[in-house]
């Protein structure tokens, strides 16, 4: 059975999305900012893509982590969650 860990190194969560076809995007809001993504495959119409300074501009304010999937090297499931306490930078 596999697991999920939060992750919130920003050279881990770029390789793992690079690895697995990923490019940062967020959802445009009213307020600042917007909801982040990683999008894979084709582009979807929803999504602007971003530059990884800013995904982790928006990613850092929001003190968010990045759950992903481990022991499944072919996954691409990952969620962003709040940034459990021990881990708030």
């Amino acid at each position: 059975m596999s697991s999920a860990e939060p992750v919130t190194d920003h050279e881990e969560i770029r390789r793992w999305a690079e690895q697995h076809g990923g490019r940062p995007a967020k959802v445009e809001t009213d307020g600042p900012g917007g909801i982040l993504r990683l999008d894979f495959g084709r582009k979807d119409e929803e999504l602007t893509e971003i530059s990884w300074d800013e995904f982790f501009r928006i990613f850092d304010d929001n003190e968010l982590a990045l759950l992903l999937q481990e022991g499944d090297r072919d996954s691409r499931f990952n969620k962003f969650i709040q940034r459990p306490k021990d881990r708030r930078q």
